[in-house]
């Protein structure tokens, strides 16, 4: 739950503002639509061990911790400690350097979706760009890609496992540290394979399926979603 209080908002808002800018880049809208959505196609295995062994390495000689020494601060053990708890930096970001790309290519064929008449009708009243814009005809027209965008962020939230296990669980200094932040499937993979009880991993898969489903149905029915646009 504290996973997906971090990562559904965050990895909303970072891929509706890809979205919005790649989509007002002109020529350059292929480019930036294919450098933004690679690391989508990165393994989450290969990029959480990247970010555990040379990014937050909790070394001195980790890209983090380099750049604090910059300023003359100290190395931080961004995940060898739970106070403070500097290892939601770490899962938060690798997530979001993972996802935002593929949200962002969502929104973006929303966007192109949007009539532009609209746009040039808002300009003819005075509206020709900012917030008001936002709020009033792109948000509105972008109702059903949000909330599609939101419903798989939450599913992912709930099925995460590689980043926590690997980034958390891996071997070395940081093999004990699974303890910190373990969400559902690490729990259940750990319980079927490290204590060997298979009957109640299995048990809670399918619970942990049940919740998934309850939860997207409340929020599916919350923001309306498969309903007529207005």
């Amino acid at each position: 739950m504290l996973f997906a209080l971090f990562i559904v908002p965050l990895n909303f808002a970072l891929a509706l503002w890809m979205a919005l800018l790649v989509n007002k880049a002109g020529r350059g809208t292929a480019f930036f639509r294919t450098a933004l959505f690679i690391p989508s196609a990165v393994s989450y295995v290969a990029a959480s061990l990247i970010w555990r062994v040379s990014l937050f390495s909790g070394t001195p000689f980790g890209l983090a911790n380099h750049v604090l020494g910059l300023f003359g601060a100290h190395p931080i053990a961004w995940i060898g400690t739970a106070s403070p708890p500097w290892y939601w930096l770490v899962l938060v970001t690798a997530r979001l350097w993972l996802q935002a790309g593929f949200y962002m290519i969502i929104f973006l064929a929303g966007l192109q979706e949007i009539p532009k008449s609209l746009y040039e009708a808002a300009a003819v009243d005075g509206a020709s760009g900012g917030w008001a814009v936002l709020r009033h005809i792109t948000l509105p027209q972008l109702r059903a890609t949000s909330v599609s965008v939101l419903l798989l962020n939450l599913i992912a939230a709930f099925q995460a496992f590689d980043e926590f296990y690997n980034i958390l669980g891996g071997g070395g200094a940081s093999s004990g540290n699974i303890g910190l932040a373990r969400p559902p499937l690490v729990y259940l993979f750990s319980l079927a394979f490290s204590s060997q009880d298979f009957g109640r991993g299995a048990a809670g898969g399918f619970i942990l399926t049940a919740l998934i489903v309850a939860v997207t149905l409340i929020q599916g029915r919350v923001f309306g979603f498969g309903g007529s646009e207005k």
